[in-house]
């Protein structure tokens, strides 16, 4: 399709209209159908990948892998009517509307840094030195558009952290009680009186690993409190201190409460007892519950965030 003339204009200005309100399916397959459209560009000079980094669009700017090597080099080698390359566009703040998709301003943070390496890898080395309009480089640019959002960051991870460290030692505190308290108490010679029962090495297990694990929690997130919050640490460093806080936080939870339940099977022992035991149970189920709705979301979405596939395809097969 000749992309020229009024009809051609209109089509252009259609699809640029379609990927800054994020119409990505409509703009994928106009472009594939119409390859011409990624050469043309708006009364800003910014061509397609240009306004799919500035509003966020990832499945639009990965098509950029899909083009030959003399084309992608003409494409990520462009500056707009302002000086800025694609690697100035990605330093700018994301539209709210897609940073308010993403929980919590520290893996914001994250996404944003994710945006600016992927586009860093892809455009020639000499675009990082570059200056713009208004004599900026792309990294002074990033600093000065997302200070604000390094703040909010380090406040959301600071405020998680205190929240379950506090948790996190009290569980220490009443599992290392636990162990020196054991059920039953002990016999003459000091040793557990249900130290045959195989239920008091499960009680004993699990009071061990949620002592460690609780520790390991409190350690993290201390380490989260005091860390520097500089801009790329947000990317891999602080998430994955989340992540093992909240994990060793939940598995300390969960084996606290099987601890409980196991000192309690050992205590009612008895038959006329039972009927006790499984209320008991099922009640205590209850925090872990509360924990994996409440938090578990979220250690899921750090996790993929930080670890998982990524949100940029770059295995698009060649279509231009």
């Amino acid at each position: 399709m000749n992309v020229e003339g009024t009809l051609g204009l209109r089509l252009h200005h259609t699809v640029i209209q379609a990927v800054k309100q994020g119409n990505v399916d409509f703009a994928t397959e106009m472009i594939k159908s119409t390859p011409q459209l990624v050469q043309k560009t708006d009364i800003n000079d910014r061509n397609i990948f240009f306004v799919a980094i500035l509003n966020r669009q990832e499945k639009i700017f990965s098509l950029l892998h899909g083009l030959n090597n003399v084309k992608k080099m003409k494409m990520t080698s462009n500056v707009d009517r302002f000086g800025n390359n694609m690697l100035h566009l990605a330093a700018m703040l994301a539209p709210s509307n897609q940073l308010d998709g993403i929980s919590g301003a520290a893996l914001q943070m994250q996404r944003e840094l994710q945006w600016f390496k992927e586009v860093e890898s892809i455009v020639p080395p000499i675009c990082k030195d570059l200056v713009n309009a208004d004599g900026k480089r792309p990294s002074e640019l990033f600093t000065e558009q997302h200070a604000n959002l390094v703040k909010e960051g380090e406040k959301w991870m600071k405020d998680i952290a205190a929240s379950s460290s506090f948790v996190a030692a009290l569980i220490v505190t009443i599992m290392f009680a636990a162990a020196f308290t054991i059920p039953g108490g002990n016999d003459d010679t000091g040793a557990p009186i249900f130290l045959g029962n195989d239920l008091f090495m499960v009680f004993i297990i699990s009071d061990s690993i949620s002592l460690f694990s609780a520790t390991t929690s409190v350690l993290m997130f201390l380490g989260i409190l005091t860390s520097q919050y500089a801009e790329n640490k947000f990317l891999t460093r602080l998430p994955t201190k989340l992540i093992i806080g909240l994990s060793t936080l939940f598995l300390s939870i969960a084996t606290m409460m099987i601890a409980f339940c196991t000192a309690l099977a050992i205590l009612l022992k008895g038959r006329s007892t039972k009927v006790v035991i499984i209320p008991i149970i099922l009640l205590a189920c209850v925090p872990v519950t509360l924990f994996v709705l409440l938090q578990f979301p979220l250690l899921v979405e750090i996790f993929i965030s930080t670890y998982g596939p990524g949100i940029f395809n770059r295995k698009i097969e060649r279509w231009y």
